[in-house]
C-alpha cells in the first residue's frame, strides 16, 4: 500500500500553471497550433462591471406592464429604398450552413421570425431552408465568396459585407475536411473531405476606396433595394467605423472578442482584438464624431447572453445587438442531455468548445447526417423564439426602471461603473462618485 503524499506544500507557478503546461506539450508533440470553436475563456471585463440607475424620485419609473416600451428598430435608413424593420433590437449573427447542420440554420430562421426579427447566412451561401423559414434574412458577403451567388444575393433583405470577425480580426475562417459533405462542397464549389481555408481578406479590393466602389456595385445589383451593412471585428474601431461609414454602409456591425467561431486558432481567440464593452463606445463616438451616430445604424456582438447585456449596449449609444453563441446554447448545445455523449468525446456539458469537429451530439454545429437528425428544427426554433422573448423584456424591464418610454432612450447617464476599467472603457462614472476614469481628476 502505498503512503500518501502530502502535497500541501506545493506552488504553481502563475506563469507556466498546469493548464500552460499542457499547452506547451501538446504543442510540442502535434507541432501545430491548436484550433477550436466557441469564443474567448479567458477573464475580460463586460457589460456586467456596469450597472443601471433605476428611478425613484428624480425620475420617474414606468409601471409594469401596463406603459408601453417599444422595442422596435430600423436598419439602413441612409440609403436603401427598403430599409428593414425589426420588433426587438437582437438580431442573429452569421453563422455558416458547414459550420451549423441544416437543421440549425432552419431552426434560426424560424426563431428569429417567429418574434420578428432577422438572422444571417453565414459563409457559404443561403440555404433553401434558412430562406424558406426566415422572414428577415441577410446575406453574408465575404472574403472567400463561398456559395456566392447572385440570384440568393438577390432574395436577401439586406447584405452583409464581412470585413473582420471579432473572435479571429485579421484572420480567416477554417472548415475541416470531416464538415465538407457532399451538399456543403456543392454549394462552395470546393472538394469533399479537404479542409478549406476562408482568406483573411477580400480580393475585390485593398482598402476603404475600393470597398466604396464594391458596395456601389452591390447596390447597383439590388436596385438600391436593400441595406448594406459592413462588419468588422473589433480592434481598430475608431477608424474601421468612420471608414466603414465613409465607404458607404448604411449599417455598421462592430463585433467585440467575446464573439464566437466554429473554429480558428486559439491564439486568435485569446489574444486578437477588444472587448465589446469599450468597442460599443468607441464605435459610438466615432459615429458621432461625423455627425452619423442614428444615421447610420449600429449593431454590436460578442458575448451578448442577457437582456441586461442589450440594454447596456443600448444605453451606450448601439442602435442592436446580434448574438451567435447564445442562440445555439438556446437551441440545445452543451446541454447535459447530451451529457454522456460529451464524455465520449473527452469533454462535458458546458465545456464542449470542438466544432470544428463535426461530432457535436446535440446536432448544431456537425454535418453527420445522424448526429444533425437529433435536432428537431421546430422545437429547436421554439427556444430561440423563447430566448429572444425573455432577452426583450428583460431589456424592456431595465429601461421601464430608468423611466423609458423606449428601449432606445436609454443613455449612459443611467449607469455606473463597478470597477474603475469599465469606468475608463464605458466612460460611465465609477459607483459613488461623479468620477469617470481617464477623463479628469476626483
Amino acid at each position: 500500500m502505498s503512503e500518501k503524499i502530502d502535497r500541501s506544500w506545493l506552488l504553481e507557478s502563475a506563469t507556466f500553471s498546469r493548464p500552460v503546461i499542457r499547452e506547451i506539450q501538446r504543442a510540442a508533440t502535434e507541432g501545430i497550433y491548436d484550433i477550436r470553436g466557441f469564443g474567448a475563456k479567458r477573464s475580460l471585463p463586460t457589460f456586467d462591471d456596469l450597472l443601471f440607475l433605476g428611478a425613484s424620485m428624480s425620475r420617474y419609473p414606468l409601471e409594469g406592464y401596463r406603459e408601453k416600451c417599444d422595442t422596435s428598430v430600423t436598419l439602413g435608413t441612409r440609403y436603401a429604398k427598403k430599409p428593414i424593420t425589426i420588433s426587438t433590437p437582437i438580431t442573429i449573427a452569421g453563422m455558416s450552413f458547414g459550420a451549423l447542420s441544416a437543421q440549425a440554420k432552419e431552426a434560426l430562421g424560424r426563431g428569429a421570425s417567429e418574434v420578428g426579427t432577422s438572422t444571417t447566412t453565414g459563409d457559404g451561401g443561403m440555404t433553401a431552408e434558412e430562406r424558406g423559414h426566415s422572414k428577415l434574412l441577410v446575406y453574408q458577403y465575404l472574403p472567400s465568396r463561398y456559395g456566392m451567388n447572385p440570384d440568393d444575393l438577390r432574395k436577401a433583405d439586406a447584405i452583409e459585407v464581412v470585413v473582420g470577425q471579432g473572435a479571429k480580426p485579421g484572420g480567416g475562417g477554417m472548415l475541416l475536411g470531416q464538415k465538407i459533405s457532399q451538399r456543403v462542397a456543392a454549394m462552395r464549389d470546393i472538394p469533399e473531405g479537404i479542409d478549406q481555408r476562408s482568406a483573411c481578406r477580400h480580393p475585390d479590393w485593398t482598402g476603404p476606396d475600393d470597398l466604396e466602389i464594391k458596395i456601389e456595385e452591390l447596390r447597383e445589383l439590388t436596385d438600391w433595394q436593400v441595406p448594406i451593412y459592413i462588419k468588422v471585428g473589433a480592434t481598430r474601431t475608431f477608424f474601421d467605423v468612420q471608414l466603414s461609414v465613409k465607404a458607404g454602409a448604411d449599417v455598421v456591425v462592430v463585433d467585440g472578442m467575446q464573439g464566437g467561431t466554429a473554429a480558428t486558432q486559439d491564439v486568435f481567440i485569446e489574444h486578437v482584438g477588444i472587448p465589446t464593452l469599450p468597442a460599443t463606445r468607441i464605435a459610438v463616438e466615432a459615429l458621432k464624431d461625423m455627425g452619423m451616430h442614428r444615421k447610420v445604424q449600429l449593431i454590436v456582438s460578442g458575448g451578448i447572453r442577457s437582456g441586461a447585456d442589450v440594454a447596456k449596449a443600448l444605453a451606450l449609444g448601439a442602435d442592436a445587438v446580434s448574438i451567435g453563441t447564445a442562440a445555439l446554447i438556446a437551441m440545445g448545445d452543451n446541454s447535459p442531455e447530451h451529457e454522456a455523449a460529451y464524455n465520449e468525446l473527452a469533454t462535458s456539458a458546458g465545456y464542449y468548445d470542438d466544432y470544428q469537429d463535426g461530432q457535436d451530439p446535440a446536432g448544431i454545429s456537425t454535418q453527420n447526417p445522424d448526429l444533425g437528425a437529433r435536432l428537431d428544427p421546430e422545437i429547436a426554433g421554439r427556444r430561440v423564439a423563447n430566448y429572444l422573448r425573455c432577452l426583450t423584456l428583460e431589456t424592456q424591464t431595465l429601461a421601464r426602471a430608468c423611466g423609458k418610454t423606449n428601449v432606445h432612450n436609454l443613455e449612459p447617464e443611467d449607469m455606473v461603473a463597478l470597477t474603475i476599467e469599465a469606468s475608463a472603457m464605458a466612460k460611465v462614472p465609477l459607483a459613488g462618485t461623479d468620477w469617470i476614469a481617464g477623463a479628469g481628476k476626483f
